[in-house]
Formats: structure tokens, C-alpha cells, sequence
């Protein structure tokens, strides 16, 4: 452990990582590098999909792309700080870089609190209230929840920063995590914590048990609204869907919880486990939980690459239209084969 006696400001800190073992640094390596590009690749993926598809341009995959979108964003805050420490050893983050850690992830992982909250929303709107959810979820509507998110998120994030580096670190800077998590850096200050602690399981609180709230009140909607559906198939349906979507609202927010909502800021190796589950593994399962799993999206990724392959292998055929004066058709003429 590296003491900072008789100092009051921290210019970096060390990272001790996942495990302290040799043996393990290269196969750690292997599998946070395959989660980073599988949480790469399905993520951008998704928000390119959305994009390029005018049958996605709906609320639901509205909401769907900027969960994406902040999913890699809020990964991306971690995950190359890990890889990098694990294969080169590189532990050490600057006082900056850890403060700049804590801005972006609790930034990001706060605005997919409130975009879980708003797809509940879009959810019972569409279920419960289908004649009349195009003016539910108008444009304006999806817009100012998706800037509201960022908004409220960003906010949180700036309090928590200023917060918990306004304290004094003089203890020790060997944060006993694989990242800059504010519990774990908290713990190292050298200043009376108390009110920071309170801060911290107060606002973290209140955004986790609101984002909750709006979701399991709109799932209790839908779900008396599905006990009246008179088809067994729709039942089926609506609890496979849900059940995806509140597996993963049940990890990301056990994880959460188990990590904020607490009166103490002790940290162990469980923790470390729980912050590996939100920080990489969450944002890897979310296109294929909320995306891959609809029909709609897989129709549209296989028309995609349809295209793709008729662009590359289809040879280039000059056609002759020819107008027929009698009739309101046209009749082609190619070089391979005639159509109309």
C-alpha cells in the first residue's frame, strides 16, 4: 500500500484490478476484450440498424437506439482502462482521469436507469392504451423524456463527482476496485465522509427506487391488461417478453443496489463481481434482451444483409423498358431474364 502521509492532494491512483494473480491477466484480458467488441459490434450495431431503417423509426426503437448508444458510451468509460491494466499492467489513472471515470460512468449508467423507466412507459402505452398511442408517444413526448434523461443523469453525475472529489485524500491512493467506482474511492479520503455517504445513498436512492417505480407500475398494468386477453398466445407472448426485460432490470438494479443502497461503504470481492456484471456484462446482454429478440429487428438485420450480399454478388444487368401504349405496365427486357 502507497501512504500519502502528510499530503492533502492526490495526484493519481492504483487501480489493484480483478485479481492480483499472473496466471489470470491474460485470460481476464481475453474475455474483457470479447465482451468489449461483442458490446461494440451489437450495440453500434443496433443504433446503425435503427438508423437505416425507416420501419424502426418508432417510440420503442427510439428509446431502443439511445440505450444503446449509452450502453457502449457508459461501457466504454471502463472497459479499455481494464483491458489496458491487465495486459500491460498499467494501473495507474490520474486524479483527472479517475474524476473524468466517475463523470461519464455514473453519468451514463444513470440515463439507462431513466430510459429503462421510459420503455416501461412505451410499453404500457402500446399494450394498454394501443388506439390511442400515437398520441401518447408523439415525437415531442419521446424527445423530452429521452433529453430529461440525459438531463436529470448528467446533473447526478456532476453532484457526485464534486462531491466525492471534494474530499480529502491523504490515507491512501490504492482504490481496491478494477475502476474509479465512487464507494471505493470514497474510502480512501482522509475527510469526515459522513455527509458524502448520506448524499450518495440518498440520490442514488431516489433515482433507482423513481425509475422503479414507473416500471413496475406500468408492468402491473400491462400484466392486468394481458390477464384479460382471451388468446393464449398473446399470453405467451407478453410473458416472454417481459420476463427478458425484467431479468435484465433485475440484474442491472440488484447490482446497483447491492452496490449504492447500503449504510456502509465497505467494499470486498463480491463487489468487485457485482460492478462486472452492470459496468461490462449488462451492456453486452442488452441488444440481444431488448433487441435481438424481437422480430422486427431480426427481419430487419436479415433484409440488411440481403442487401448487402445482392449488392456484391448480383451482376450488373442492362435493362430496355418499353412502353405499351395500350396497357398501364411496362415490360423489361434483360440480359438474363424478362421480367413483367
Amino acid at each position: 500500500m502507497i501512504l500519502m502521509e502528510n499530503r492533502t492532494d492526490v495526484m493519481h491512483f492504483i487501480l489493484l484490478g480483478l485479481t492480483s494473480d499472473p496466471d489470470l491477466q491474460i485470460p481476464l484480458f481475453v474475455t474483457f476484450f470479447l465482451i468489449y467488441i461483442i458490446t461494440l459490434v451489437g450495440n453500434l450495431g443496433m443504433v446503425l440498424l435503427i438508423l437505416l431503417d425507416s420501419r424502426l423509426h418508432t417510440p420503442m426503437y427510439f428509446f431502443l437506439g439511445n440505450l444503446s448508444l449509452v450502453d457502449f458510451c457508459y461501457s466504454s468509460a471502463v472497459t479499455p482502462k481494464v483491458m489496458a491494466g491487465l495486459l500491460m499492467g498499467d494501473k495507474v489513472i490520474s486524479y483527472n482521469a479517475c474524476a473524468a471515470q466517475v463523470f461519464f460512468f455514473s453519468g451514463f449508467a444513470t440515463v439507462e436507469n431513466y430510459l429503462l423507466a421510459s420503455m416501461a412507459y412505451d410499453r404500457y402505452a402500446a399494450v394498454c392504451k394501443p388506439l390511442h398511442y400515437t398520441t401518447t408517444m408523439t415525437t415531442n413526448v419521446c424527445t423530452w423524456l429521452i433529453i430529461s434523461s440525459y438531463l436529470i443523469s448528467f446533473l447526478n453525475a456532476s453532484i457526485h463527482t464534486g462531491d466525492t472529489f471534494s474530499l480529502s485524500f491523504c490515507k491512501s491512493n490504492v482504490v481496491h476496485h478494477f475502476f474509479c467506482e465512487i464507494p471505493a474511492v470514497m474510502v480512501l479520503s482522509c475527510s469526515d465522509r459522513y455527509i458524502s455517504e448520506l448524499i450518495l445513498v440518498y440520490v442514488v436512492t431516489f433515482n433507482i427506487f423513481l425509475a422503479l417505480l414507473v416500471i413496475c407500475i406500468s408492468y402491473m398494468f400491462i400484466f392486468i391488461t394481458v390477464l384479460k386477453m382471451d388468446s393464449a398466445l398473446g399470453h405467451r407472448k407478453a410473458v416472454s417478453t417481459c420476463a427478458s426485460h425484467l431479468t435484465a432490470v433485475s440484474i442491472f438494479y440488484g447490482t446497483a443496489i447491492f452496490m449504492y443502497v447500503q449504510p456502509s461503504v465497505a467494499h470486498s470481492d463480491t463487489d468487485k463481481i457485482a460492478s462486472v456484471f452492470y459496468a461490462t456484462v449488462i451492456p453486452m446482454l442488452n441488444p440481444v434482451v431488448y433487441s435481438l429478440r424481437n422480430k422486427e429487428v431480426k427481419g430487419a438485420f436479415i433484409k440488411s444483409l440481403e442487401r448487402l450480399k445482392s449488392e456484391e454478388d448480383e451482376p450488373f444487368l442492362i435493362c430496355e423498358l418499353k412502353s405499351l401504349a395500350t396497357q398501364d405496365k411496362c415490360s423489361t427486357t434483360c440480359a438474363f431474364e424478362k421480367v413483367c
